[in-house]
């Protein structure tokens, strides 16, 4: 089967990375994988991938989308695809024109709760994006969520004409990869005597770090002893960092909040925290919480979609309101000044996700979504 996929992962410009492997492995169970990579910013590429991947990146902010598709006719004549998949509305939209135009059948992925209120709310792109969505939704031969909350989102709007399957297929996570991880780095000597908040994240607005930050604020106030201060850890990068940089000089916080670029190093990290943390308004794969809860750290986070799936209000971590800072931080405090609840939540961390699927078992239910088309 040679199947073409639209996507918009900066993370598959390197082979080498975990969306690159996962790429390598979907065109091992496919057979054949070409990416069409549609990016805002122009990035380095070194193509390292083998014969039966090929990825073709593509540059502009709304350039990339038409030269998307100019591509695409170009690889549709030379070649005899069997599907089309892209991932969210702008690359399903070059794939619809493409299906359209070739009689090949089309998937859409949906990776984010896009029918969520917040979603709409953030901005007046978002919001054509969801239009755009609920047009391509009934175009689609098939259509492939992450969450089950997201197919519910779906199903409630009643759209007109929809009537292909939506399938649940949440982003794969090798879970015993990061158990198995081994620990180079010890959060607790790196910050010594500080109750370690991680939140690995990009530094971008949906995120909403200043609700984080906001939420220190707080907690530095209420802290029970200076032998045990709370720390934000923040580990990314992003277009918000100077922003954000502000807010915690503005607050006072600057022994309250650290910004760390990002490492590879991130089990060591989820293992020797005290809690994870998410404030996000929406969300799209969320892995870093299922990361958190496979190395047993405790998830806290906004009530977004498909972690909180995995993630249970006081069994293996906490869930408060979208931007509710007040409530963040009075649940942060209280973990602070509980330890034995702590530790409560980390036994919980540590028993989660249990039965994961193996990748083999996974390529197995991708590739079936994808044959089902045909």
């Amino acid at each position: 089967m040679r199947v073409l996929m639209i996507s918009g992962g900066a993370g598959i410009l390197d082979a080498a990375s975990a969306a690159g492997q996962r790429m390598i492995a979907y065109g091992s169970a496919f057979g054949e994988l070409d990416i069409l990579l549609l990016l805002n910013k122009k990035q380095t590429y070194t193509n390292a991938y083998p014969p039966h991947v090929r990825v073709y990146p593509l540059f502009g902010k709304l350039s990339r989308f038409w030269k998307g598709y100019a591509l695409g006719k170009k690889l549709m004549r030379a070649h005899s695809y069997d599907v089309i998949t892209a991932q969210d509305t702008e690359r399903g939209l070059v794939a619809w024109m493409l299906s359209r135009d070739f009689q090949v059948p089309w998937q859409m992925q949906i990776h984010a709760d896009i029918f969520s209120p917040y979603f709409a709310a953030h901005s007046l792109f978002d919001r054509l994006r969801v239009r755009a969505a609920k047009f391509l939704l009934p175009r689609a031969h098939g259509i492939r969520v992450v969450s089950q909350r997201i197919k519910r989102s779906i199903l409630a709007l009643g759209i007109k004409g929809l009537t292909a399957p939506i399938a649940v297929l949440p982003i794969f996570l090798d879970v015993e990869k990061i158990r198995n991880a081994p620990m180079r780095t010890d959060l607790h000597k790196k910050y010594p005597g500080r109750f370690i908040i991680l939140m690995p994240t990009r530094l971008t607005k949906e995120k909403n770090i200043r609700m984080a930050i906001a939420a220190m604020e707080l907690l530095a106030r209420r802290a029970p002893s200076a032998s045990a201060r709370p720390l934000l850890l923040v580990v990314g990068k992003g277009p918000e960092r100077a922003a954000l940089e502000r807010q915690v000089a503005r607050a006072n916080l600057a022994a309250h909040a650290v910004f760390e670029d990002w490492t590879d190093d991130m089990p060591s990290y989820y293992k020797t925290a005290d809690v994870y943390l998410l404030t996000s308004v929406y969300e799209g794969g969320a892995r870093a919480p299922l990361e958190a809860l496979a190395a047993g750290l405790p998830a806290v986070m906004t009530d977004v979609a498909p972690a909180h799936e995995e993630v249970q209000d006081g069994v293996n971590g906490i869930v408060v309101p979208v931007g509710d800072a007040v409530m963040l931080a009075q649940k942060l405090y209280e973990l602070m000044a509980d330890p034995a609840r702590l530790a409560q939540l980390k036994k919980g961390a540590a028993l989660s996700l249990q039965s994961p699927i193996s990748l083999r078992a996974y390529l197995a239910q991708y590739k079936k979504l994808l044959t089902d088309l045909l």
